[in-house]
């Protein structure tokens, strides 16, 4: 029996195709000119190789076959036009041939007919528009891909004129506050979730809907944001495995920008999703061996970042509802976290001194190393007052390659992803506290004034950031927000006013604990009204956290800023403020004139 192993090899071949056949399948599979094989070479032009025989040291057979080949390809795609028709108007085939500089160059041109087209729609003409103003858009929109600053919007608002109004719901300290507008979450202490409503600007509070003109003076404008729901978690449920509440303090709480979730974490080590919309427990997450003390989005997406007091960051996803990994690292209990449009965050780490930036894509981590001091800031003041850092306790990011830190020794601390030290440390940023008494330093009866120590600097207890811009907001307990601005070269951090107060300096003087004399009901109170003062109206309380976004397009309309304040430390009774509220403030703070005249908000 014969088999294809036993049969003679002349009936192994196979038959070829004919060989006339071989140029029109070449040329119909490729649009480019490529080198023909053998079977190719009786249809070889001969006139192209003639420069190579004129050479006096002529190049090696193959190369001048090869060379032969190609230029026979060309002539023939050149000669048989009709076996290389494609249509003109196909997107494709011009894709294909253009090369990188001509899409760019594609690219460029729909990018500012797009442009155009956007300003065509406000009511102007693309004629019109000054090229300035256009190469300014390219440069901001390519400025926040890279994740770098692109706005300088510090200068540009009026904040010694902005407006302030305290609300609260009868609760515990105020521990965070999220925002996704126009709502804001607050989270408490006594285990309360609240979702407030913000008012409206006044100029879109009372819309006139007839021509004509009213009789009655406007109303005045309504500046206290409405509770929409309020719930609160019940620590007797601790043995029922399917509540879906809280059952000791909640610490932390996040807002997507999509407005889907609401995600909160608590000492009860409990990571509760909520439905935004209708305030429902979706999903609760016990991954954690301890509290979880902050959260951040990834801006844009759902991917959320976990810090914990176990010393641990967990990435989770909530869109599919789902874990994804634990980051390993830091040498003691995470405090606080940041993140932005990348895949990566930044945390630190309390009394390891030490902010981490993860990339979570590499699997890789960058650390920087804190405990840095500069004695020859304030030479005035003594420099036993000068605390060497301690605890680094809170962490926002500019962009991608800035973020600022604040401590316990009052510091904040500008630092570049491309260095390991700071790039700068602003000592005492919230001043020193009240000197003690001698009779409060020593159990003696007459105490001598040496026994009393140095005033000790104020904490950092809050730090946000106005993301990919020079604005950096910071909180303690001197009774202020601080407004801060990153420099034109990105090196140093510079004082720029405090919210809500018009007097001119960066330190105005509290009083004893930051606390105002007049321990009034200021709820509801706002600049100018109820007979408070611009200059005397303080923030009582501690600074726990604060939140902001823009109104308008690009900030046209201003800011607001949400700021959590309790009587309390979010993160312990050490420090009980008298006077205190517990509750949080709004401050919308708008744009100056000058600010709109050069056209920054637009």
């Amino acid at each position: 029996m014969s088999s294809f192993f036993t049969i003679p090899g002349a009936q192994k071949k196979r038959k070829r195709a004919p060989a006339t056949e071989l140029p029109k399948k070449r040329i119909a599979t490729s649009k480019y000119p490529k080198a023909p094989s053998r079977p190719a070479k009786p249809i070889k032009i001969a006139k192209p190789a003639k420069p190579a025989k004129s050479v006096p040291t002529p190049a090696p057979k193959k190369r001048v076959e090869r060379d032969e080949s190609i230029s026979g390809s060309d002539s023939e795609s050149e000669a048989e036009p009709g076996d290389l028709e494609a249509p003109e108007s196909g997107s494709e085939s011009e894709d294909e041939g253009e090369t990188a500089a001509e899409k760019r160059l594609r690219l460029a041109e729909r990018y500012l007919d797009n442009v155009r087209q956007e300003v065509d729609e406000t009511g102007f003409d693309a004629e019109d528009i000054d090229r300035d103003i256009i190469a300014e858009r390219l440069l901001e929109d390519v400025a926040e891909i890279k994740g770098k600053v692109y706005r300088k919007v510090a200068l540009d608002l009026d904040i010694a004129q902005s407006s302030h109004t305290l609300f609260r719901c009868n609760t515990l300290s105020t521990t965070s506050v999220a925002i996704c507008a126009p709502h804001v979450y607050t989270v408490t202490k006594d285990r309360y979730l609240v979702k407030w409503k913000l008012q409206d600007l006044p100029a879109n509070q009372f819309p006139q809907t007839t021509k004509k003109k009213p009789k009655k003076p406007p109303a005045p404008p309504r500046r206290q944001p409405i509770r929409v729901a309020m719930l609160k978690g019940n620590p007797k449920k601790a043995k029922d495995k399917a509540y879906q509440g809280h059952l000791a303090d909640i610490l932390c709480v996040a807002a997507s920008q999509d407005g889907k979730f609401v995600v909160t974490g608590g000492a009860d080590k409990r990571l509760i999703v909520y439905d935004a919309k209708s305030m429902r427990p979706i999903r609760v997450f016990m991954h954690h061996r301890d509290a979880v003390t902050g959260l951040a989005f990834r801006r844009g997406t759902n991917q959320l970042y976990s810090a914990s007091k176990d010393r641990t960051v967990k990435v989770w996803s909530l869109d599919e509802l789902a874990y994804v990994e634990t980051l390993f690292g830091h040498q003691d209990i995470v405090v606080d976290i940041d993140a932005l449009a990348q895949e990566r965050c930044v945390s630190v780490g309390a009394r390891d001194r030490t902010a981490r930036l993860w990339k979570v894509v590499e699997e890789t981590q960058l650390v920087f190393r804190g405990g840095a001091i500069d004695r020859k800031q304030k030479p005035d003041i003594d420099p036993r007052s000068l605390a060497h850092e301690g605890s680094m306790d809170r962490v926002a990011m500019i962009d991608d390659e800035l973020f600022v830190t604040g401590s316990d020794n009052g510091s904040l601390a500008l630092w570049s992803i491309q260095k390991k030290k700071p790039l700068f440390v602003l000592a005492q940023a919230h001043g020193l506290e009240r000197p003690l008494l001698p009779t409060e330093a020593s159990a003696e009866e007459a105490p001598t004034p040496k026994v009393v120590p140095p005033p000790q600097p104020r904490w950092i207890t809050a730090l946000r950031t106005l993301p990919y811009s020079d604005l950096i907001l910071s909180g303690s307990w001197d009774g202020y927000v601080r407004v801060w601005r990153l420099s034109d070269d990105k090196k140093k951090i510079e004082p720029v006013g405090v919210l809500g107060n018009s007097s001119s300096g960066i330190d105005p003087v509290p009083t004893a604990n930051g606390v105002d004399a007049d321990e009034s009901d200021d709820e509801g109170a706002v600049n100018g009204a109820n007979g408070a003062s611009q200059s005397s109206w303080l923030v009582k309380g501690v600074v726990n956290d604060i939140a902001l976004f823009e109104r308008g397009d690009r900030g046209k309309d201003g800011l607001c800023v949400v700021v959590g304040v309790g009587k309390e430390h979010r993160l312990g009774k050490w420090k009980k403020i008298k006077g205190g509220k517990n509750g949080a403030v709004v401050f919308e703070v708008s744009r100056t004139k000058e600010g709109l005249e050069n056209g920054l908000a637009e």
